[in-house]
């Protein structure tokens, strides 16, 4: 395993936490935060609703040309635009309960689209052997 130097401002409470511990556990500061984020990402990751399980574990099933073709997958360009209308209206404040649905409908899409391709990505990876270019994954972002 790899370790990466990282400069990370900490919240003065937090920090005073931190070398209360590890004073009365004799480790460094440092020794301590990195427990705690080692702690807080071991922990599992919230199930996902079992339609979705079923589609992502549908995925190890597929051709390589099938898993490139999801991978670059993006919500389309209608959709987005309209997100990005109905957030601006958000924003402002001025959506209507229809709309307001029309929202948490295509923001649910594109969640799910992005947990696909994440899902994608680590199955293609996988799947092919190798690691593959970050490039082919396109991240969705409104326009």
């Amino acid at each position: 395993m790899s370790d990466y130097a990282v400069t990370l401002p900490v919240p003065k409470d937090i920090y005073d936490r931190a070398r209360l511990v590890a004073a009365g556990t004799a480790q460094s500061v440092e020794a301590v935060l990195l427990q705690q984020l080692q702690a807080a990402f071991m922990a599992p990751l919230p199930a996902l609703p079992p339609d979705e399980q079923r589609e992502l574990e549908a995925l190890t099933h597929l051709s390589d040309e099938a898993l490139w073709t999801l991978a670059r997958d993006q919500m389309a360009q209608d959709k987005q635009a309209r997100m990005h209308v109905l957030m601006e209206a958000n924003s402002q404040g001025t959506l209507d309960e229809t709309q307001r649905a029309e929202l948490e409908t295509l923001v649910v899409q594109g969640q799910r689209l992005q947990v696909r391709k994440g899902w994608d990505r680590n199955t293609a990876r996988a799947t092919l052997g190798r690691s593959l270019a970050v490039s082919a994954f396109p991240r969705y972002v409104p326009v």
